[in-house]
């Protein structure tokens, strides 16, 4: 093994490796900041580039776009409220206000700092334990899908406010959007009311946009120039940085959330999204300032930015153990293997140990440079929020019409963000939260498929789901969740009646 080790460390540290991760980093950054476009896009954008490219070259450049867009979503998450890419919504929840609070610059450094621990701890683990993982994950069938995803529908109780009715009827909302389409089991078309277009079901970027970026927009269309505080007051960005006692404050939380994303990501059919709103869920109620989250606490960004940078490493465990995408981008990335002439899979190891082993080494490489490239760019990126709103918003909308469209190409699926972003404004004036409803959405189909194919497994009966080992733990995590809010509620209630009794 550490001859391996040493013949990749030469392959990934070569001069053309390093330019490759400097110019795929930069491009992700840029491409995961503008609200509607993705890592997947920009992957796909590049991918005809790497055809005459070495095999390690041509990876570190897609690898660079990779861990620079589920970084660089954070950016807007932010400053604008909204996310950059999936797996960066539950950064808005913390980050945004801190924003609000004058403290955009810390929150843009804390990301950071997350995002390279999580991202280096993921590449580590990705690094020595890979195979080990992948053997664990080989053993997980629909029963153990499903507990994960229910586990991950059970936090609605945590992120849904003080209105958990709301909250419970928003992930209801979000899980009917997932099943609009083609039925994965049975083939059956099903709420798609005549219209062929909605065969296919609603695409994800779609949903994110209109959810946020453009119901935020409409929340904001009374907007006037001569009564913004920002103008009239010249109130100045705080320059307030992230200091050592709140990095000591975080760490606890990266490590949690580090573990928690490398474990969802090297789960196939996963992502950062979930491990984000999980990992923002525990640091929640391990936090000594817990009921601070969602007000602009800066363990909240912590939380969400470690885990969701730790699946880049650890999706990749799967892809190259077992031939199987841990998430879209990966799966992106199958086709980039197949291109340089390796096919993923158990005999990657045998074929290309070598090549393999500079492709880990050099995501080890990607993190520290992603580290380098946001010290120095995070103090410009403060400076988005000083551009006038009407010039901001303008802009946004340009880019997420263009990010929308080029996913598909489809005009039908920009006026399906429209609507969407309607019906969100809407519901944000009914005083429902968005953020159960995107975890509705991208949890939905994959509750329902892995429950049907169970239902198949054991003749319908629910036993399955407590006699295998895997699916049992995650059921009685998912209990624990549930049961730890309601016991968390009581206890406020009865906290705010024993005065009056008195």
């Amino acid at each position: 093994m550490l001859d391996y080790i040493l013949a990749g460390l030469e392959m990934a540290a070569s001069w053309q490796s390093i330019l490759m991760i400097a110019l795929g980093l930069l491009s992700g950054i840029v491409i995961g900041a503008i609200p509607g476009m993705t890592a997947d896009i920009g992957i796909i954008l590049c991918l005809p580039l790497t055809y005459a490219m070495d095999p390690i070259p041509a990876m570190m450049l897609l690898l660079g776009i990779y861990c620079g867009g589920t970084y660089g979503g954070s950016i807007t998450a932010i400053l604008i409220n909204t996310p950059g890419t999936p797996a960066n919504a539950a950064t808005t929840l913390d980050g945004y206000p801190m924003t609000l609070q004058g403290k955009s610059l810390k929150a843009l450094q804390m990301a950071l700092y997350s995002s390279f621990f999580g991202g280096i701890v993921s590449a580590l683990i990705c690094l020595f334990a890979a195979p080990a993982i992948a053997r664990v994950a080989q053993t997980f069938g629909p029963p153990e899908y499903f507990c994960i995803t229910f586990f991950g529908l059970s936090i609605i109780a945590s992120i849904s406010g003080d209105n958990i009715i709301k909250g419970i009827m928003g992930g209801v909302i979000g899980i009917f959007i997932a099943l609009i389409g083609q039925d994965s089991v049975s083939g059956v078309i099903r709420f798609a009311f005549g219209n062929r277009k909605l065969a296919g079901g609603i695409p994800l970027l779609a949903v994110l946009v209109g959810l946020f970026a453009l119901a935020e927009l409409l929340s904001r269309s009374n907007y006037d120039p001569k009564n913004d505080p920002a103008r009239k007051a010249k109130i100045k960005i705080s320059q307030e940085r992230v200091t050592w006692k709140e990095i000591k404050q975080c760490f606890r939380a990266w490590v949690v959330s580090s573990v928690i994303g490398t474990v969802v990501g090297a789960t196939p059919g996963t992502g950062g999204g979930i491990a984000a709103f999980i990992s923002y869920d525990q640091a929640k109620k391990m936090s000594k300032h817990g009921d601070n989250f969602g007000k602009g606490e800066i363990e909240g960004v912590a939380a969400s930015e470690a885990a969701n940078n730790a699946t880049t490493g650890s999706t990749l465990i799967p892809l190259m153990t077992l031939g199987i995408p841990g998430d879209g981008c990966t799966a992106i990335l199958i086709g980039a293997f197949m291109l340089q002439g390796m096919i993923p899979g158990p005999a990657l190891f045998r074929d290309h140990p070598g090549t393999l082993y500079g492709i880990m080494l050099g995501l080890l490489f990607v993190n520290v440079l992603m580290l380098v490239f946001g010290l120095a760019l995070t103090p410009l990126y403060s400076n988005i929020s000083r551009i006038p709103y009407e010039l901001m918003s303008a802009l946004i909308i340009v880019y997420c019409i263009a990010g929308v469209y080029s996913n598909e190409g489809s005009t039908f699926h920009v006026l399906l963000a429209a609507c969407i972003g309607v019906a969100s404004f809407l519901l944000r004036k009914l005083g429902f939260s968005v953020v159960p409803i995107i975890l509705g959405v991208v949890l939905g189909d994959l509750v329902e498929t892995n429950f049907r194919n169970s239902m198949i497994l054991s003749g319908g009966s629910l036993s399955i789901f407590v006699t295998r080992p895997f699916s049992l733990l995650f059921l009685l995590l998912a209990l624990v969740s549930i049961g730890s809010f309601f016991y968390k509620s009581i206890k406020k209630h009865v906290k705010g009646t024993a005065p009056e009794q008195k």
